[in-house]
């Protein structure tokens, strides 16, 4: 039987979800430097080749990034709430015996 959440309580929601929100906020400041960062290396080593090159390559970096960013921020968000322990675990009778 599934247990009890502590993301089940409003007042730890909010917390979580705003821990997450400032994390994704943080690490869209960092991706968008290093979209600059990217960018200006690909001027340097390539000059301007065409507009779509760039556009491309910032896209690709920035939401690569933030990706990344969200989907390991929802894991800290589940372990770090004690999410991931309020689990049902079919198994568990198979492993005790």
């Amino acid at each position: 039987m599934a247990g009890y959440s502590p993301l089940d309580d409003p007042e730890n929601a909010s917390f979580a979800w705003a821990r997450y929100r400032r994390i994704m906020k943080g690490m869209a400041w960092f991706s968008t430097v290093t979209v600059a960062v990217v960018l200006a290396v690909l001027y340097w080593l390539l000059g301007f080749v065409s507009i779509h090159l760039f556009i491309a390559s910032a896209l690709g970096v920035w939401l690569t990034i933030m990706l990344m960013a969200a989907l390991m921020g929802l894991v800290f968000l589940s372990s770090g709430t004690g999410h991931d322990e309020s689990i049902e675990d079919r198994l568990e009778d198979e492993r005790n015996r």
